[in-house]
């Protein structure tokens, strides 16, 4: 496990750029109006038709925060009115009744998972009103056995409203810790003492929690190696969390306005924050976390790690998933779906969502509909994401079964050339046979997948990513 990644900081500055974080292919940059209501539901509709019924992964979005984070990137409402979260029920129940319609009754629902925002700015009335909804509109499990999950503010709730949430049937919670240094915390407006993360996540393992992910953030103001590996010691020691997320802080003020209450001056350099990354990496792999890839890291017994050993991890909206098979039905305000070979986002603003379920329509918004050329990438792009590997003579005998006769060699020829490069920089190894990435290279993923984008190539005006290191 500790020679799963090495860190080389030369070479990831060399390949420092902005890319895709490759939870869909085609990514969201490539939706288009073109894929509106009529057909998102038609293919709900076929999707019904298999002789096995897929199982179905449910995601709700709830906006409202509280207070805004200065780092925030979210699609979030930043309100203390909490009648506009009992509006928003009104309409979010509405939609729940139309999504379900469209769906047979006998697909149950393997994963569950309500983000935001801050789901847990819901009351808990209004959380066991949303569940009893969800329950008698789709099939849930019945015996904890699904992978139902919802992302916690530890401000927000206390060890009664763990308590709750885990009676109205979630098993797995993520818990936004983001940083432990007080200084760092109030120049990002989220002060969150350990003692108030240790309280709820031993409620959470009290009620009996599968599992408890922690997000952290690299790269936040007055963050230094240093601090942010007290940080990390007293995560891992005095919190143990079975997941933990890393995120690279990308500072667009341009674009986020939350970002522009943080003091640039403030940000750690490019080498210090490069610095942070790789003692996190060193630090959490020296603790027995396995990197799975994408900022990810999860305890040797987890189910992320088996799955991914077995070749059945998977990589969706939500980051790694153990569900490949399910159909995914997002629902709120800017809430993305993929249902068949298909991807599409709701409205983003809540007027407009509002507004389209007032005409009694779905409030699709945009997507798109994946071709034979977006199936082979994806399912390229997917390999490499959850296996770091390609396997290419089994690629081509599934790919020739579908569409008949292929060549990866030839198909591929392109993007061979350009991984060619990145072979003899270390990154993968690359034979007729395989694609293997190497443990140098498996924190520069993205910059692998990238050549098989061709969207990236096709694009007039290249799209805003984060970077990709």
């Amino acid at each position: 496990m500790q020679g799963s990644v090495q860190f080389d900081a030369e070479l990831i500055r060399r390949y420092d750029q902005s890319g895709p974080r490759y939870t869909s292919y085609p990514t969201a940059a490539s939706f288009t109006p073109a894929f509106n209501t009529e057909r998102y539901q038609q293919l709900a509709r076929l999707s019904n038709d298999d002789p096995i019924p897929r199982p179905l992964s449910l995601y709700v979005h709830v906006p409202f925060c509280d207070t805004v984070c200065f780092y925030c990137a979210c699609n979030k409402v930043v309100t203390n009115n909490r009648r506009r979260a009992e509006q928003y029920m009104t309409y979010l129940l509405r939609e729940m009744a139309m999504q379900a319609a469209l769906y047979d009754r006998d697909r149950t629902v393997e994963q569950l998972h309500w983000g935001g925002g801050t789901p847990t700015y819901l009351s808990a009335e209004q959380s066991a009103t949303l569940m009893e909804a969800t329950q008698r509109h789709f099939k849930l499990r019945d015996d904890d056995r699904g992978d139902y999950s919802v992302e916690i503010d530890p401000r927000s709730v206390d060890r009664e409203r763990v308590r709750h949430l885990r009676e109205l049937g979630f098993n797995r919670f993520s818990l936004g810790v983001q940083d432990l240094d007080p200084a760092v915390q109030r120049a990002v407006n989220r002060v969150q003492p350990l003692a108030q993360n240790r309280a709820v996540l031993d409620a959470c393992r009290e009620f009996g929690a599968h599992s408890v992910n922690i997000d952290l953030i690299y790269g936040l103001p007055l963050q230094s190696r240093d601090s942010f590996a007290r940080t990390l010691d007293r995560v891992i020691e005095e919190l143990s969390p079975d997941r933990l997320s890393i995120f690279n802080y990308a500072h667009l003020p341009h674009l986020f306005k939350p970002q522009r209450q943080i003091c640039s001056e403030q940000l750690p350099t490019p080498e210090e924050k490069l610095a942070i990354l790789q003692m996190s990496v060193e630090k959490l792999i020296g603790a027995g976390y396995v990197y799975i890839g994408m900022d990810h890291f999860a305890k040797p017994d987890d189910e992320l790690v088996a799955a991914q050993s077995a070749g059945n991890l998977y990589r969706n909206f939500q980051g790694y998933s153990t569900h490949a098979d399910c159909d995914l039905i997002g629902m709120g305000v800017s809430a993305i779906s993929k249902v068949g070979l298909s991807y599409c986002q709701h409205e983003k603003t809540l007027d407009d969502y509002y507004q389209r379920l007032d005409a009694g329509e779905l409030p699709v918004t945009r997507g798109v509909q994946l071709n034979a050329d977006d199936q082979l990438r994806r399912e390229v792009i997917q390999q490499l994401c959850c296996d770091y590997a390609v396997d290419i003579a089994e690629f081509e005998r599934h790919a020739t079964s579908v569409i008949g006769v292929f060549s990866f060699a030839d198909y591929f020829e392109q993007e061979l050339g350009m991984l060619a490069a990145m072979a003899r920089d270390g990154l993968l190894s690359l034979t007729a046979e395989r694609i293997e990435i190497n443990p140098r290279g498996r924190l520069l993923l993205r910059n692998i997948c990238m050549p098989f984008d061709v969207s990236l190539r096709q694009a007039s005006e290249q799209p805003r990513f984060s970077r990709t290191i």
